[in-house]
């Protein structure tokens, strides 16, 4: 090799050790990051009263881009399946319900005081199917549901050196509801019903994760909560309205991410 040659190859090895040892570990970190999670459910209509809970497994995977400025953009997105419980006229188990979600975020890392600081905002995509054709133990038969939400995420990570190379990076996130609709088949359950959609126009939501990172691996407990108003009124039938009523959903985990 000529000596020019090895000068160069030396020196773009050791800017590159320069950038790793430089990486701030209280920043936002680029790349892909999958994973999984396992969570309690809970969904409730405190009204009529009608619970819908049980356990919760699902994929979660991530692609966070970053650039010189500190500036970040994230997106991010989940796919969660659980056969769930009903209890309301009657009881049922094994109810299918799956959950799919996407979002894109952006944002910026600040580190005042030896504390990173990442607030973010963006927008969200929340769906849901539930499957409770079938009759529950009273006999009263059921319907199929699907449930679209749009919504703003508003939140922030804040990044706390925790030693051994580990970071704490509690999250907490603000959803702001900006729109819902939902679908009720509701033809399932009585040939007479007219299947209807109802729009959500008033609700939030929130989140908080209590994660801890080190090197690939990104591993602690969540909670996404909602709370969402009654719908507007639609007719299923001659002379009758139906609606979506208040109601809200819980659902508290745990999550393990690896990123490449």
């Amino acid at each position: 090799m000529k000596p020019k040659t090895l000068e160069g190859a030396l020196l773009l090895l050791a800017s590159s050790a320069a950038l790793a040892q430089g990486a701030d570990p209280l920043a936002t970190r680029p790349g892909l990051e999958i994973g999984a999670q396992l969570a309690q459910y809970r969904y409730e209509e405190p009204s009529i009263p009608v619970t819908i809970d049980g356990i919760r497994a699902g994929f979660v995977g991530a692609y966070t881009f970053t650039s010189e400025n500190r500036m970040f953009f994230r997106i991010d997105g989940r796919a969660s399946y659980g056969s769930l419980s009903y209890q309301g006229s009657g009881s049922a188990d094994g109810v299918p319900d799956f959950i799919f979600e996407v979002r894109g975020v952006a944002g910026m890392d600040f580190n005042p005081g030896g504390i990173g600081v990442s607030p973010y905002a963006g927008l969200g995509y929340r769906y849901l199917f539930d499957d409770l054709t079938g009759y529950s133990s009273t006999g009263a038969a059921g319907y199929r549901r699907y449930s679209n939400y749009f919504y703003a995420p508003i939140g922030v990570t804040l990044r706390f050196d925790a030693n051994s190379g580990w970071v704490f990076a509690p999250t907490l996130e603000y959803d702001l509801f900006i729109q819902g609709k939902q679908k009720s088949m509701l033809s399932d359950a009585n040939a007479g019903l007219n299947d209807v959609t109802n729009t959500q126009k008033s609700g939030y939501g929130y989140r908080a994760y209590l994660m801890f990172e080190k090197n690939h691996l990104t591993i602690g407990p969540y909670l996404h909560y909602w709370n969402i108003a009654d719908s507007d009124k639609q007719p299923i039938a001659p002379g009758a309205v139906g609606l979506e009523p208040h109601n809200w959903t819980r659902e508290i985990g745990f999550e393990l991410r690896y990123r490449f």
